[in-house]
């Protein structure tokens, strides 16, 4: 099989690259603009392996896409504007990414014909749930501008099933953490300000919860939907460890050799969700199951940024940089 990853260069699209790499067969085209979060580093070691290439371009470039997707059997659609900070800042990116971006490569893959396109989404599009946890039936309910760009894209990828047939199914996953994530993102901002000697910023009380995912399950979710889901269905992808954000604060303060000094209390993020939590029975009919345990894969991630610093420290230094000009 010939896939197009779009966003490949990114967190979760690196990755996953990697597993189809060491997993499958499989040749891989990856597609990405290169912004801030796609780096061509989270790709480094695979250059040489000839069932990748590497394409530098916008997904909304309907000629670009084409020329990638030309050939492909599958498509993967991971590019996307994906923090919520960045988000409430500056929504116009993630409008244009993530939903004329969508709206792009559904319409180019119905008109190639590709076998099946994953759409890879949120479990932020439901909003926040107090009891119980979402199925995929639910109603969605963003509640930031990234949130809702996510929850329009998934309408454009279903709307494309029901109007031309496009053989699209989605994903909506919990919170994903691993190597390569950028260091905006809590895990490894936190693991990254610790390792450097510096505080760690909390928002509210730190009582929000999230399910978290360790990005290699999550990429095994992607292909078992790829390979084995339905057209037109969303597939929920859950980690099944809910936590909240002070206990995960505490658990990398222990991993890091640090103390509760080095927590710093902000102001809440607005709109903030208290709660995320999915059901994944319907993925796990298909065989899926997460097979990492969380509190070893935090561990192997904290590890893994102590010794990728030459990874990291470039990204973060251009953080303050930003924030100085």
């Amino acid at each position: 099989m010939k896939l197009l990853v779009t966003g490949g260069a990114g967190f979760i699209g690196a990755n996953y690259v990697r597993w189809v790499l060491a997993n499958t067969d499989h040749s891989v085209i990856v597609l990405d603009a290169l912004t801030y979060a796609g780096n061509k580093d989270n790709l480094a070691g695979l250059e040489d392996d000839a069932r990748m290439s590497f394409i530098c371009g916008d997904v909304c470039d309907r000629n670009v896409v084409q020329d990638a997707m030309a050939g492909c059997d599958g498509v993967v659609h991971l590019a996307a504007e994906s923090h919520v900070d960045r988000s409430i800042v500056g929504p116009d990116a993630f409008v244009r990414t993530n939903c004329d971006g969508t709206n792009v490569v559904c319409d180019v893959a119905r008109q190639l014909e590709v076998d099946k396109l994953v759409h890879v989404s949120t479990d932020e599009v439901y909003g926040s749930i107090t009891q119980g946890s979402f199925t995929e039936a639910d109603r969605l309910a963003p509640s930031s501008p990234y949130s809702a760009s996510k929850a329009g894209s998934d309408l454009i990828a279903l709307a494309y099933k029901q109007t031309f047939g496009l053989p699209v199914v989605i994903t909506r996953s919990t919170n994903n953490f691993g190597p390569y994530q950028h260091p905006e993102k809590l895990i490894p901002l936190f693991i990254t300000n610790l390792l450097d000697g510096l505080t760690v910023p909390l928002y509210g009380d730190g009582r929000n919860v999230r399910d978290w995912c360790y990005v290699d399950d999550n990429c095994a979710a992607i292909h078992t939907v790829l390979t084995q889901g339905e057209p037109g269905e969303v597939y929920n992808v859950a980690g099944g460890k809910e936590i909240t954000n002070l206990e995960l604060t505490h658990r990398l303060l222990e991993l890091c050799g640090a103390d509760d000094a080095r927590i710093v209390y902000v102001a809440d993020r607005l709109g903030h969700d208290r709660r995320y939590s999915l059901n994944a029975s319907k993925l796990a009919a298909l065989g899926w199951r997460p097979r990492r345990a969380f509190d070893e894969a935090l561990v192997a991630t904290v590890d893994w940024y102590r010794q990728n610093r030459w990874w990291w420290v470039p990204l973060t230094e251009a953080v303050v940089e930003q924030e100085l000009a």
